[in-house]
Formats: structure tokens, C-alpha cells, sequence
């Protein structure tokens, strides 16, 4: 199967993109010639891996029967000073409401995840540190 996506040339260094359907623009920052109208494209690399495993987390406890009062996935990047800069680490923080919540069941939704189903993880992990934090919250 396969995934395509686009990037048309708008002007400066702005890109209209398209995934599925979806627009969007990407842009760089005023020092370098863009305007700032949308993200720039190495953190949306991050943006994939917190859509990708907390899709799996929500859809695994779900199964599981967890009820959470709210979710938040916080993927930091560690970028390399030396071009090409490039992300040499990522810490992904799962974060958790509600009460009462399984540890245990979320340790393992999160293990399901990052070791079976997001293939964001699976790509990232072959030349990137991936490590995890959980954080619950009552």
C-alpha cells in the first residue's frame, strides 16, 4: 500500500501540503527567509509519533476497558548542534487522567504500542533514541 504526500511551492520557503486530503501549510521562520505560516517540517516528525502511539494507547485501553477522564502525548526531540541537525534522542511523555488508573494496563498499552503497532516508532527507533515517561494524574 502505498502513502502519498505533497508539498506545492508557494513562495519564500512556504509549502502547501497534502496528506489524505488534508491541507496544510508548512514555513520557515523569518531569519531564513520564510514568514512563519505554518510549522516547520522536523517538528511534525514529532506530531507523527504522538498521533501514531496515542492512537494505539486510546484504541488499546479502550479494549481494555480503562475509562480516561483525558490523554495528552508530549513528544520532546533532542536536535544534533552539527548539520545535518537531526533529532538524536526522543522522550515520548504519556499523560494520563483519571482515577484509579491500572498502572499495569497502561504499561502495557503503551508496550503494545511502541513495540507492535505505531510504525512511527518502529521507523524512528532503527536511528533514534526513543525513550518513554508515564505521568498520572488523579
Amino acid at each position: 500500500m502505498k502513502t502519498i504526500a505533497n508539498a506545492k511551492f508557494i513562495d519564500n520557503m512556504a509549502f502547501e501540503c497534502e496528506v489524505n486530503g488534508h491541507k496544510f501549510i508548512i514555513d520557515a521562520d523569518d531569519e531564513v527567509g520564510g514568514n512563519n505560516r505554518g510549522p516547520r517540517p522536523k517538528p511534525l516528525m514529532l506530531v507523527a509519533l504522538a498521533g501514531c502511539t496515542g492512537m494505539d494507547v486510546v484504541s488499546i485501553l479502550r479494549k481494555m476497558r480503562v475509562k480516561l477522564d483525558d490523554f495528552d502525548v508530549v513528544v520532546e526531540g533532542n536536535n544534533t548542534t552539527e548539520h545535518p541537525k537531526h533529532f538524536d534522542e526522543i522522550k515520548v511523555i504519556y499523560k494520563f487522567w483519571g482515577k484509579d488508573l491500572p498502572l499495569d494496563k497502561l504499561k502495557k498499552a503503551i508496550s503494545l504500542s511502541e513495540e507492535r503497532y505505531c510504525g512511527v516508532s518502529f521507523t524512528y527507533k532503527q536511528s533514534i533514541k526513543l525513550t518513554s515517561e508515564i505521568v498520572i494524574n488523579e
